[in-house]
C-alpha cells in the first residue's frame, strides 16, 4: 500500500482561505511511517486556550461520564437494522460541527476579519461540557467555535491538544449542554471484526450535519501513521481501528459508534487512493480516554520515550549498516536527553528489546513504549556491534511538538 494516500477529514472551506494558506491533506500510508521525522510542535495557538489548575483539573474529571461498557459476553438481543436506527438516535444529539476560525483577508482585499478556515466534528463526553475532536480540526484556530443540535453557536475553548495521537479537548459552557447531549463512551478492547459500527458526523460541512452512515469493523489493531496537517511531518505511527462505514472529510472528530450506541472511536482519517473505498480510521476510544484524562490533569498528554533519536534498522542503507548480528531493530542515531546518555546508550547501539519485548523496529518500539508512562525504568536489549548488553533506561517524556523544516530525518523515541 505505498502508493496510496491517506487523508484527514476535517473539510476546508476554499473558498474563504488564501491559496498560499492551503497545505495539503495527504500523507503517504503506514509503510513509510518508519522512516519519517518525529518532530515537536507548539500546541494550538488560540485566544480561546486555557489551562486548568489542579482543582479546576480535579472536578473536571470528576464530572467525566465515562461509564463502564458491557463485558464482552455480553448478548444483544435486537436486529441490526434495529440497532442502527436506535444508535442514530441516541447518539445524533451527542455529535457537535467545530468551527475552525482564523484570521483572512476580507473578500474586498481591504484588512482582515475572522472566518471559517476548516469545518470538523466533535462529539460531547461530559455534562461538564467537554468536547473530543481530532487536533487537525483546531490546528492553527484563532478562534474555536462549536455547533450544537444544528442550532446553538457557542466559542469554545481549547483545553488541550496532543499531536501525537491527533486528539484536542475543547469545553464549552456546561449551561449549553442537556443530559441527551452527553455520549456513553464504551470499551474498544471488547471489539470485534465484523461488528457492526455508526459513524456521525459533518461530511461536506455543517448543510450535511449529522449525517449517519452504517458498516462493520474491518480491523481492531492497524498501524498507520500521525501527519502534522501544517507541516507534513509524519510524527509517528498510531494503532487504530479501521470501518469501511462511509467517512468524509467533515467527519474528522466525530464518534464512531457500536450497536448499543457507545462511542467506540473517534473518526480520523481514510485511504483516499484511486481505486481504494471504504477504508477509514477512527483512534479507539481507550485511547482517547487516557489522552483526555492526562490532559484534564496536566494540560497535556504524556508519551514515554527513551530519549533517543534513530531509525529502523531495516531503512539504513546497506552500505552504512552496522555490523551486528541481528537484522531488525532500532538503529541509534543520538542520544536527546540525560536519562538516556546516563542509561549508556550510545550513537550506533541497535535496540532490540525493551522489558524483554522485541522491538522489530520503530513503530514496533512506539508500541511497546505507549504501555509505559514517564519516569519507569526499563531494561533496554542492545547490540553494539557483535556484543549483546542490556541497559537500565528511565523513560522521558516526549516533548512538545518543535516543527523543524520538511519533517525528514530520524525519529525520536
Amino acid at each position: 500500500m505505498s502508493q496510496s494516500t491517506y487523508r484527514k477529514l476535517r473539510r476546508r472551506v476554499k473558498r474563504r482561505v488564501p491559496l498560499s494558506a492551503v497545505i495539503a491533506l495527504t500523507v503517504l500510508s503506514a509503510s513509510i511511517g518508519a522512516g519519517s521525522t518525529l518532530l515537536t510542535t507548539n500546541l494550538v495557538n488560540t485566544t480561546q486556550a486555557a489551562t486548568l489548575n489542579n482543582s479546576k483539573s480535579a472536578q473536571a474529571i470528576a464530572n467525566m461520564s465515562y461509564t463502564t461498557p458491557p463485558a464482552a459476553t455480553q448478548t444483544v438481543n435486537v436486529s441490526v437494522s434495529d440497532g442502527i436506527v436506535s444508535t442514530v438516535k441516541k447518539a445524533t444529539p451527542t455529535v457537535v460541527g467545530v468551527l475552525n476560525m482564523q484570521n483572512q483577508p476580507n473578500a474586498n482585499g481591504v484588512g482582515m476579519s475572522l472566518q471559517e478556515a476548516a469545518i470538523g466534528s466533535g462529539v460531547i463526553i461530559s455534562s461538564a461540557g467537554y468536547i473530543v475532536t481530532n487536533n487537525h480540526v483546531v490546528e492553527g484556530a484563532n478562534q474555536v467555535q462549536v455547533v450544537i443540535d444544528q442550532r446553538k453557536r457557542v466559542i469554545a475553548s481549547v483545553v488541550g491538544t496532543d499531536p501525537y495521537t491527533d486528539l484536542a479537548v475543547l469545553k464549552v459552557p456546561a449551561s449549553d449542554i442537556t443530559a441527551a447531549n452527553v455520549a456513553v463512551l464504551g470499551n474498544s478492547n471488547t471489539l470485534q471484526v465484523g461488528e457492526p459500527d455508526v459513524v456521525i458526523g459533518n461530511p461536506a460541512g455543517l448543510q450535511f450535519a449529522d449525517t449517519a452512515t452504517a458498516g462493520i469493523i474491518s480491523a481492531t489493531q492497524r498501524t498507520m501513521p500521525v501527519q502534522d496537517e501544517l507541516t507534513g511531518q509524519t510524527l509517528g505511527n498510531e494503532t487504530v481501528l479501521q470501518t469501511d462505514a462511509a467517512i468524509n472529510p467533515g467527519n474528522s472528530g466525530g464518534p464512531v459508534l457500536n450497536i448499543l450506541g457507545q462511542v467506540v472511536g473517534i473518526a480520523s482519517s481514510k485511504i483516499a487512493a484511486q481505486n481504494f473505498s471504504g477504508m477509514g480510521f477512527a483512534i479507539p476510544i481507550n485511547t482517547v480516554k487516557k489522552i483526555v484524562n492526562q490532559i484534564l490533569t496536566s494540560g497535556h498528554a504524556q508519551h514515554a520515550a527513551l530519549g533517543i533519536s534513530g531509525a529502523s534498522l531495516s531503512n539504513i542503507p546497506s552500505y552504512y549498516s552496522p555490523n551486528v548480528p541481528v537484522t531488525y531493530g532500532v538503529w541509534v542515531d543520538a542520544t536527546d536527553n540525560p536519562n538516556a546518555k546516563a542509561a549508556g546508550i550510545q550513537h550506533g547501539d541497535i535496540i532490540v528489546a525493551v522489558n524483554g519485548k522485541k522491538v522489530t523496529g520503530l513503530t514496533s518500539l512506539q508500541n511497546i513504549l505507549a504501555n509505559y508512562m514517564p519516569g519507569q525504568d526499563v531494561q533496554v536489549t542492545i547490540y553494539r556491534g557483535s556484543k549483546k548488553l542490556v541497559l537500565t533506561d528511565k523513560l522521558s517524556n516526549l516533548p512538545p511538538l518543535q516543527i523543524q523544516g520538511n519533517g525528514s530525518g530520524p525519529v525520536v523515541g
